[in-house]
């Protein structure tokens, strides 16, 4: 049994790491707040460009000739990993890691042979662990969470974009955590490039119905579609950012009734071993007095 000065030292050190997750706990919900609020904010604007962009481009040869609809043979693969910067998130990283390497090995198993699989990470912890695995990191956005905003994120996905349309690159896809609630995320694997087509109910009204074009039909698809892709990995990188914070938040509250869970048991274990410590030194106190009794 551990002596009474190594469970009181125990006990010290479960409170203050107790002190830590209730603290990491609520800076999680203070930024999880905000983070939930941007992503509700972002969702309908998200949807109705892409479905203006169905409307739009249903039926226009335009929008098929776009150097981002290209649908060439696959030989070069690039996945963007969006994760976090710090860990204590519970699984939050470390499912994204799995379908991410899912990804590649059902999908691209040949090219990750060729070495022709690279990683964009968006987070640390995703360019650390591709890093250990060997696969070609790009490491030039890992910072983007430190001072997140949409011109941050249009850089990476114009760098992209441009990788794609001159040929670096010949399917590009996103992985991330989907935000349901703060208890719930779910794993997302997106095509980034090429674009797509998603059928909808409006692009299918759209082959029987006559647009007028103001401005012209070219010009509004060619800035449609660009804006479109920014948004998507946009919206994205959100949907992560308030992920992690559910997650982290999740993860210090079990954390906390876990350390409370404990202490309750050492304390048990602490008053038991004062108790026997103290019947100890009555037993040797009766015993010494029986001994000069005796005498």
């Amino acid at each position: 049994m551990a002596s009474l000065k190594e469970v009181r030292s125990r006990i010290t050190s479960i409170i203050s790491t107790q002190q830590i997750t209730k603290a990491m706990k609520m800076v999680a919900a203070a930024k999880l707040r905000r983070a939930q609020d941007n992503i509700i904010q972002m969702r309908p604007y998200a949807r109705k460009l892409s479905e203006m962009l169905s409307t739009v481009a249903a039926g226009a040869e335009l929008a098929a000739e776009s150097p981002y609809n290209q649908v060439r043979p696959i030989e070069k693969v690039l996945i963007i990993v969006v994760t976090s910067d710090r860990g204590l998130a519970g699984a939050f990283n470390t499912n994204v890691l799995k379908e991410t390497l899912s990804v590649i090995n059902n999908r691209y198993a040949e090219q990750a042979r060729r070495g022709n699989v690279e990683i964009l990470a968006i987070g640390k912890k995703g360019a650390e662990a591709f890093q250990r695995r060997g696969f070609t990191v790009n490491t030039n956005f890992i910072d983007t969470f430190q001072s997140l905003s949409f011109a941050k994120v249009r850089e990476v996905a114009e760098e992209v974009m441009a990788a794609f349309t001159a040929g670096r690159y010949d399917v590009v896809e996103i992985v991330f955590n989907e935000f349901k609630n703060v208890a719930t995320q779910i794993i997302r694997t997106e095509q980034f490039l090429p674009i797509v087509a998603a059928p909808t109910h409006s692009a299918t009204k759209a082959n029987n119905v006559n647009y007028i074009f103001e401005p012209s039909e070219e010009e509004i698809i060619t800035e449609l579609i660009p804006k479109t892709l920014k948004i998507q990995l946009y919206k994205a990188v959100l949907e992560s950012n308030a992920s992690e914070h559910g997650a982290r938040m999740t993860a210090m509250d079990k954390a906390t009734d876990n350390a409370g869970e404990l202490l309750k048991e050492l304390k048990l274990v602490y008053n038991r071993t004062r108790q026997a410590a103290i019947t100890k030194e009555i037993l040797e106190i009766v015993g010494g007095a029986e001994a000069l009794s005796q005498q």
